[in-house]
């Protein structure tokens, strides 16, 4: 994994965040503990990682910092969704819109939607 991508675990701190616009440890671990079980210094140090990668930024506040995005949920997906094109198709979006409409379970409104977009496109 490289220094910007994020694991499972640090993206569902991210969605708590994105969602509250900035939170508190607390916040987090309030949010996540019912469905992770996941305990304080397990939330803490995936704050502290999504930190260092530059995900994250923290302001004080009393005796706490407050956690907030560098980039919002919409432009992360983008970053994150050419870094994995680059990745696994080597920047070849052709080959992974065939990969998944071969590979996946794609339902006919789906299909009419991508010939929607392709129609759209060659105009």
């Amino acid at each position: 994994m490289s220094n910007n991508e994020i694991s499972e675990a640090q993206w569902r701190v991210m969605e708590v965040i994105w969602s509250q616009g900035e939170a508190s440890a607390a916040d987090v671990i309030d949010a996540l503990l019912p469905e992770t079980g996941w305990n304080h210094q397990t939330v803490r140090t995936l704050l502290a990682r999504l930190v260092q990668k530059g995900i994250l930024q923290t302001r004080p506040k009393r005796n706490f910092y407050i956690y907030s995005p560098l980039l919002s949920r919409e432009e992360f997906v983008r970053k994150e969704s050419r870094s994995f094109l680059q990745r696994l198709f080597h920047g070849n979006a052709d080959a992974l819109l065939v990969h998944f409409v071969r590979e996946g379970n794609v339902n006919q409104e789906t299909l009419d939607r991508l010939q929607q977009l392709i129609n759209e496109e060659k105009k």
